[in-house]
């Protein structure tokens, strides 16, 4: 029986760890050619080589989203080997400094915004032109629970997330008419290896992050791997514009 995504090639950036790692693994299983983009090129090479050992199709690039020109690069690469865009995860995000907004400094602002929200729209813009003579395709942008609601010490993160969401509903506007269908997906605490950094210098932080949703614990990045792989596939045919928030209640608590 063939997968959700067979034979559709598929780019997600930040794929070296975490929720990018889980959603190209899983979009992988589910049939779909993965060319698997980050900033460090040996954690993409890895994920790539989870991929093939797991029987899929995966190659790996080195792209740094804050230069345009490697995003280029990594979008004429696709069309360079496989023809075609058929979907991609704008995944690559970064939390930045911990700061009330009166704190925040100029230089973490550019950067945050460099990112998370202009490496987003640059990338969708390659995307929609790239996949529009063909008639449509998918992308999924990571927003996040702070692109819903606000949290102390984040607001530049928060602001990019918020737009990453504006964005997506502008664009579904835009271009779903012609085939292109458009969401996001809002993660709530997520075990990641970033998180996990955080637990082996402060073990306390696990129960409390365990506390903030309503389930009982963190999420995986592999369940929201599957909400990706499930957006970008055509039983979410009716899903458009949508910010879908898998945050075990978080939000709604």
């Amino acid at each position: 029986m063939q997968g959700l995504l067979a034979q559709r090639v598929v780019i997600v950036t930040g794929a070296g760890s975490g929720i990018g790692r889980a959603a190209a693994e899983v979009m992988a299983r589910e049939g779909a050619i993965v060319i698997a983009s980050d900033l460090k090129l040996a954690s993409a090479e890895e994920t790539a080589q989870h991929i093939s050992a797991s029987g899929g199709r995966a190659i790996a690039i080195g792209t740094d989203v804050s230069k345009l020109d490697e995003l280029d690069a990594l979008h004429d690469f696709t069309i360079k080997e496989f023809g075609r865009l058929d979907g991609a995860f704008n995944n690559a995000g970064i939390p930045g400094p911990g700061a009330a907004l009166a704190d925040h400094d100029e230089a973490a602002f550019d950067t945050l915004v460099a990112i998370n929200l202009k490496a987003v729209w640059y990338g969708m813009k390659r995307q929609i032109e790239l996949m529009l003579p063909r008639g449509g395709g998918a992308i999924v942008n990571t927003a996040s629970v702070g692109g819903i609601v606000g949290k102390p010490g984040l607001s530049v993160y928060c602001a990019t997330k918020h737009a990453v969401i504006g964005l997506t509903k502008t664009a579904a506007l835009e271009y779903g008419s012609r085939g292109v269908r458009v969401n996001a997906v809002c993660p709530g605490v997520i075990r990641t290896p970033m998180v996990d950094m955080v637990i082996a210098a402060q073990p306390d932080t696990a129960s409390e992050w365990d506390k903030l949703q309503p389930i009982g614990r963190m999420g995986t990045s592999e369940e929201i791997g599957e909400a990706v792989a499930w957006l970008m596939s055509p039983r979410a045919s009716l899903v458009h514009g949508h910010a879908l928030v898998a945050d075990g209640g978080l939000t709604v608590a």
